[in-house]
């Protein structure tokens, strides 16, 4: 299958990233997905090339920038060029106050949240401008939007960066055709609330976003006219849902 436009989707194994994947490969386009869990990537993939869409599963862990470029270099010789972006890996710890927090996890979620999607950027920002054309999302979270106490010293503060790593991308980027968002869900039902001190229950889970949600914005964003930049594009629950708890 021929396809115009190739999405690389970081963080494709479960939740937003999968989901994303589904929606961008149903809207026509080629996909690259690349997690840590290849297992969980390779199912996608079955479920995706079934539906006749253009697959490459590209095993990855965004904290090693080596890896990145080999990954990317994988993308584009088996699928081509990438034209679309999706930076939705992330991590968290359940030592989220300062007297409880390590260094050594500070740098890991600041490598995954923040250096992760920097490398991401840099890796397909060339092949971008060549083409004159390219989009790119950044999901983030409504703690980068708005002050979250509960999210974490790391979480937040890597999470708030990426809000003018991405204004600085479309000011120096646009004039290339290239376009950014900074997407802030607030909170989501998916095993990345595994990672919260204490994991919200069934009744907690019903009010929240489903990650379907934040892909079908993450559509909107990528399919919308070559005219339209959505800068940023903030998420939250209805039906009552506090976006900032715990």
């Amino acid at each position: 299958m021929t396809t115009s436009r190739i999405a690389w989707i970081a963080g494709a194994s479960s939740g937003v990233g999968a989901e994303c994947a589904r929606r961008l490969a149903r809207a026509g386009m080629g996909v690259a997905l690349s997690a840590r869990r290849a297992e969980r990537l390779e199912e996608l993939a079955e479920e995706l090339r079934a539906e006749g869409a253009a697959v490459s599963t590209v095993p990855l862990d965004v904290q090693h920038s080596t890896s990145i470029a080999q990954a990317h270099e994988r993308v584009v010789r088996e699928l081509g060029p990438v034209t679309d972006l999706v930076a939705a890996a992330g991590l968290n710890a359940p030592e989220r106050h300062w007297r409880d927090q390590s260094m050594a996890m500070f740098e890991s979620v600041i490598a995954t949240n923040l250096t992760g999607v920097a490398q991401l950027i840099d890796q397909v920002l060339p092949g971008m401008r060549s083409a004159g054309t390219g989009t790119i999302t950044a999901v983030s979270s409504f703690a980068a939007w708005r002050h979250s106490p509960h999210a974490g010293v790391a979480y937040s503060a890597s999470k708030s960066a990426l809000k003018p790593l991405v204004e600085m991308l479309n000011t120096h980027e646009q004039a290339h055709g290239i376009r950014a968002c900074h997407l802030c869900p607030g909170d989501i039902d998916t095993d990345f609330l595994d990672q919260r001190p204490e994991v919200p229950d069934a009744h907690a889970r019903s009010r929240m976003l489903q990650a379907d949600d934040v892909a079908r914005a993450v559509e909107f964003v990528h399919t919308a006219p070559a005219r339209v930049c959505v800068d940023e594009l903030v998420l939250s629950p209805v039906q009552g849902a506090d976006p900032l708890a715990p």
